[in-house]
């Protein structure tokens, strides 16, 4: 992997009068990889993006593309989806990515011919000639991310880039954002999807309080704050209390567990065994995913992760 950064950000602060919302923030964003950016609603998230990007004045530090400051003149290089779209609405599908396309500098028959070819593999080729606003939220975010990509940018920031999609257009924009990973775009991706996390990103951030508390590759994080989890599947009675386990989550015929401390997954199952009230019919250990990880680090037993990240 390529380790020079694209973005760097060091010893970044951030106050809106006392309130400090960023406190000693430091990482790099090296190029070529795609990086999670994620923390909960308030964790400072968009601020230090928007901070980035110019929009905000920091309060002390350096937030740095390409070892400089963020201008305008460097806009071609980089592609930006906020969470909040900034369509116009009243336009049609067509002129709209026309529009940007001549703010990227691209010439009207280049951004047309793209739109046209984007817009039929994302489902839209019979929406050119209408209206934004008539079109479903999930219709809208696919022009969002149309614009956004259209100039084959090397930096992509996107937030929260599936909003509004089911599982198929999920599964679209993953293949998308797959190919331009491919051609050496770096990608900064803020989402609350932790399977899309697992399955992109080369490391990731976690923001808690403004402050980072997890930062790594994939691998390295859930080696470092993971534990082993135990997914039985069973008949009958689940037993409510172990020396050796606890219950994370309890269904009718499955459950989720955690070690306690010092017990080793063999006492567990001897003891599931030969629990009487009980049908044991599957035992499966794995590492804990990302979703556990990020759900324990906030200490919020219930809470999913995918509302963590958000």
């Amino acid at each position: 992997m390529p380790h020079s950064p694209i973005i760097e950000i060091r010893d970044y602060q951030m106050k809106f009068g006392p309130t400090t919302v960023i406190a000693d923030l430091s990482f790099e964003v090296h190029e070529g990889e795609t990086f999670a950016f994620l923390g909960s609603n308030g964790s400072g998230k968009t601020t230090t993006i928007r901070t980035l990007l110019g929009i905000y004045e920091p309060t002390a530090g350096e937030l740095l593309v390409r070892g400089r400051r963020y201008s305008p003149k460097m806009s071609a290089m980089l592609g930006y989806l906020p969470e909040e779209r900034g369509l116009y609405k009243k336009e049609s599908v067509l002129d709209t990515m026309l529009y940007f396309g001549r703010l990227k500098r691209m010439t009207r028959p280049a951004a047309e011919r793209w739109s046209r070819d984007y817009l039929e593999r994302v489902g839209l080729a019979d929406k050119t000639n209408v209206a934004l606003d008539k079109l479903s939220g999930g219709q809208q975010q696919k022009i969002q991310l149309g614009v956004t990509i259209m100039n084959d940018p090397q930096l992509m920031i996107l937030d929260e880039p599936t909003k509004g999609f089911d599982p198929v257009n999920r599964r679209l924009l993953m293949e998308i954002l797959e190919e331009h990973q491919a051609r050496g775009a770096t990608v900064v991706l803020v989402t609350h999807q932790m399977e899309e996390v697992e399955r992109l990103c080369d490391r990731v951030i976690l923001l808690k309080d403004g402050r980072r508390r997890l930062y790594g590759t994939v691998e390295e994080i859930r080696a470092s704050h993971g534990v082993p989890v135990i997914d039985v599947e069973f008949n009958g009675s689940f037993p409510k209390t172990s020396r050796h386990f606890e219950v994370k989550q309890l269904g009718k015929r499955s459950a989720e567990l955690t070690l306690a401390q010092g017990a080793a997954p063999q006492l567990v199952l001897e003891e599931l065994v030969g629990y009487a009230k009980l049908s044991l019919t599957s035992f499966q250990l794995r590492q804990s995913s990302l979703d556990d990880i990020f759900v324990a680090l906030y200490d919020e037993p219930g809470r999913r992760a995918q509302e963590v990240a958000a």
